[in-house]
């Protein structure tokens, strides 16, 4: 993502004004995002659901997909791995966080800890794998009179090799409490991870790189509104900072001109940048950390150093199952009635106050 600044004017079709150079670089953005480290990557599920058949399966056929592995997005929606019920059934991870932002929607999880919940509508999920954990992921169409859309963002945040093999944690941030500011003008901030304004996020699980706060890890969700504008502060030096405009088309950073529709920009963590919405309401989604500056070996569910620990984590999951499965069902859902909630491994349990 880091270009030179003339290599970044040539980005752009507007010539005459160049990028500034608080801008290092864009990317494009598809389903799955690229990030720079402490991040993995982020990948964010947007489906139009249809109405639900009662049994949280979607109403209309499923002829023309390939049932197990649908990532077609055929009339606006996936069935991803999901047979009847949309979404991941078990699947195992090691060595890294995922923190899951279900802004649309519901998602029921279950693990292999025992622990379960139903979650979203603006709820964040924070999962730390560490040594190992099965898990489902379900998107239940509780919805019969009306379409299900449902909307998330899983980033996958790394862990140091101090953190790779702890005890697998999850913990809820219900949307009650996440906080949601206003700052600058007509713009608000979603504060998941990273303080803003004086304004403390939940805690997030005790072994995540985000909390040590010398790490500068920060998720935010920023809505700008047509014409409105907002300032950031500076992150530390060395953090990386991106921009990831997933809706709208009129951002601005300084100086620039509007980048364009879906587009991730890389940021001077040194710099002020003011963001502004130049061509109708703008969304994004900030990603900042201090990079771990570790070697990462990746083989799908598993992140380590190494490959040799790669081999070893596939050994493990063989012969352990990282716990087993309590479940009848590979990807258990929640029933048609139920509302969010979250039952943790040590029998905890908690629902959102609103």
């Amino acid at each position: 993502m880091n270009y030179t600044h003339s290599e970044r004017n040539s980005q752009h079709d507007n010539e005459t004004l160049p990028i500034p150079r608080s801008v290092l670089g864009t990317i494009a953005l598809g389903p799955q995002w690229s990030t720079i480290d402490p991040f993995l990557f982020c990948a964010h599920h947007n489906d139009d659901y249809p109405q639900g058949d009662g049994s949280l399966a979607p109403i209309d056929a499923l002829s023309g997909r390939t049932i197990g592995s649908d990532f077609s997005g055929k009339d606006g929606w996936s069935m991803y791995h999901g047979a009847r019920v949309p979404g991941f059934p078990r699947h195992p991870h090691r060595g890294f966080e995922t923190v899951t932002f279900a802004r649309r929607g519901l998602i029921d999880h279950s693990d292999s800890m025992g622990a379960t919940a139903r979650f979203g509508r603006g709820d964040v999920q924070w999962m730390t794998a560490g040594s190992g954990v099965v898990h489902s992921e379900m998107f239940p169409l509780v919805k019969t009179d009306e379409r299900n859309h449902t909307e998330l963002f899983q980033v996958w945040l790394n862990l140091p090799s101090r953190s790779k093999m702890v005890d697998p944690h999850f913990t809820m941030l219900w949307a009650d409490e996440i906080p949601v500011v206003a700052l600058g003008d007509h713009a608000t901030v979603t504060v998941i991870a990273g303080a803003i304004a004086g304004v403390t996020p939940p805690k997030t699980p005790p072994s995540s790189w985000a909390a040590d706060p010398n790490n500068d890890v920060a998720l935010w969700h920023i809505v700008i509104e047509d014409g409105g504008s907002i300032e950031l502060p500076p992150a530390l030096a060395n953090s990386g900072r991106v921009l990831y405009c997933f809706s709208g088309s009129g951002l601005t950073v300084d100086s620039s001109p509007p980048f364009g529709e879906r587009v991730g920009v890389q940021v001077d963590p040194l710099a002020t940048p003011l963001l502004h919405a130049s061509n109708g309401p703008i969304e994004l989604l900030v990603m900042q950390g201090q990079p771990i500056n570790e070697p990462v070996a990746q083989y799908g569910p598993f992140v380590m150093n190494t490959q040799a620990e790669i081999k070893q984590a596939f050994d493990d999951y063989q012969q352990t199952q990282f716990g087993g499965w309590p479940w009848q069902d590979n990807g258990p859902h929640h029933g048609s009635q139920k509302g969010r909630f979250a039952i943790h491994a040590d029998g905890r349990a908690e629902t959102p106050s609103g």
